[in-house]
């Protein structure tokens, strides 16, 4: 299910006392768990690292339907790595499905 139609296009972050404006990527759901997926801009509105890096946090939505949303740094190894790999398998989907166009 993608989620991001649910959701703005963008976030901005706050990074070292710093907002940084993100691209919403996607939604992912494992282990009864939601974890979004963005991508860092610049001031142009273009990936703000040159190998497309992606940033992944814990996501709770606003549970009264409502725009605040939380987002949480994933603090433990294991659960980042279960969010990386369902993160992965999103890419994997859309690299296939872009190939099969």
């Amino acid at each position: 299910m993608d989620n991001k139609t649910l959701l703005p296009e963008y976030v901005t972050l706050t990074i070292d006392d710093e907002p940084v404006k993100c691209e919403i990527l996607v939604v992912l759901e494992s282990d009864h768990k939601q974890y979004i997926a963005v991508l860092p801009l610049d001031e142009n509105d273009e990936p703000l690292y040159d190998d497309g890096e992606v940033w992944l946090y814990r996501f709770e939505r606003d549970e009264t339907g409502g725009d605040n949303h939380e987002i949480f740094n994933i603090e433990d190894d294991e659960e980042y790595d279960l969010a990386a790999d369902k993160f992965d398998e999103w890419l994997d989907t859309q690299e296939f499905e872009e190939a099969t166009k």
